[in-house]
């Protein structure tokens, strides 16, 4: 058994208690280098080298940005662009990568009824010639990139691309609680190459670790995106790591989806996505059916997707396994309530491609978006 010598001190590593001199001229990095415990050590806290982590850095932070729950459907939160600053509310989205707000050139009923930001408003823009378009599951958005200071928090990031939309066709943005949508997803995904603001972000060095977590809670607010840290009080237990399979959205493997130990679904494995932006949980027709049926969301009730609100008590748990560990989602979380109807969270996209672990999914278990290890954490929300 090895244990960590360093200054004058107790100190506990592994099983081992030791008190030792103090060593001048010597770091605690190149002390336990030396005795060939600093991968250890760095592992056991997390300070690996490529985490990034920037304690020293003055301009580093970490930074909670609150959201606001509406209806179980959407999350969002409040951003600042400009100088002086304008103010938005946004989903942080991390099934997509770019940032994008109304514009006072848009005169689409969807804009009309948003806050629009103002570009001679701000002595920091910056514009572009580069054309924005971008297709969402719903909704979509025209417009073009510039340039500004954005603030999410207290994080000042100068010199951020954005879109500015001219025209948001459609319903779905107009009925929406908020102005844009902030994307957290990976580069490759971004359209016309814009950088994502979390990129930038890591790039400028102005978050304490290369990573964010989100706690989604049922209540109107309490919920909330920490930037550059992991906070324990959201959660119980211990984080489960899994990797990033595709560098693109937030994508994993599950392993298989049972119910009354019976899989019902991703029989072979199969791709997900966490992705705070969507509500429900998504997947392939067929596999949706199944599950529909074995927690019986169909059959007695009108729509199909519709549920007594008295069965919940007597339904079953539905269980996701993911990297050798179990995530169950019991009836409260996998049904929606509203006006005393209830309504399964479960939903079909018409393909066979990629699942999407939505809210439904994130309000069960704390979620770490971990960019320089690129890995998912996820532990049971408080």
């Amino acid at each position: 058994m090895q244990c960590l010598l360093v200054l004058l001190a107790i100190i506990t590593f592994s099983e081992c208690t030791v008190k030792v001199p103090l060593i001048k001229g010597k770091t605690l990095r190149s002390l336990l280098k030396e005795r060939g415990l600093l991968e250890d050590f760095l592992k056991k806290h997390e300070y690996s080298p490529s985490s990034k982590y920037r304690r020293l850095d003055k301009y580093a932070k970490v930074a909670d940005e609150p959201m606001t729950n509406y209806l179980d459907a959407e999350y969002y939160g409040k951003i600042h662009i400009g100088t002086p600053p304008q103010e938005f509310t946004v989903v942080f989205d991390t099934g997509s990568s770019n940032l994008w707000v109304p514009s006072v050139y848009c005169q689409s009923d969807a804009c009309e009824l948003h806050h629009r930001f103002n570009p001679s408003k701000s002595s920091t823009f910056r514009s572009t010639e580069e054309s924005l378009s971008i297709e969402y599951g719903t909704g979509s958005m025209e417009g073009f990139l510039g340039y500004d200071t954005v603030t999410v928090s207290d994080i000042v990031d100068s010199d951020q691309v954005f879109g500015l939309s001219t025209d948001e066709p459609g319903y779905f943005f107009a009925y929406a609680e908020f102005d844009g949508i902030l994307g957290l997803g990976y580069p490759s995904i971004s359209s016309d190459d814009a950088t994502p603001v979390f990129d930038n972000m890591m790039s400028k060095h102005l978050v304490a670790q290369d990573l964010f977590s989100v706690y989604l809670s049922n209540n109107k607010e309490d919920s909330v995106l920490i930037l550059g840290a992991i906070d324990s009080s959201y959660y119980t237990g211990s984080l489960h790591w899994v990797p990033v399979t595709e560098e693109g959205y937030w994508q994993f493997t599950v392993d298989r989806i049972t119910v009354d130990d019976k899989v019902v679904a991703c029989h072979d494995t199969c791709q997900v996505i966490l992705d705070t932006g969507t509500s429900l949980l998504v997947g392939p027709s067929q596999d949706i059916d199944n599950i529909e049926t074995a927690i019986g969301a169909n059959g007695d009730v009108s729509p199909p997707d519709y549920i007594s609100c008295k069965k919940l008590s007597s339904m079953p748990t539905v269980v996701i396994h993911i990297n050798g560990r179990e995530f169950p989602l019991p009836p409260s979380a996998y049904t929606l309530e509203e006006d005393g109807q209830c309504s399964s969270g479960f939903e079909s996209d018409g393909s066979d491609e990629l699942w999407i672990l939505g809210d439904v999914f994130i309000r069960q278990y704390y979620s770490v978006f971990d960019r320089a290890n690129n890995r998912v954490g996820l532990a049971t929300a408080v």
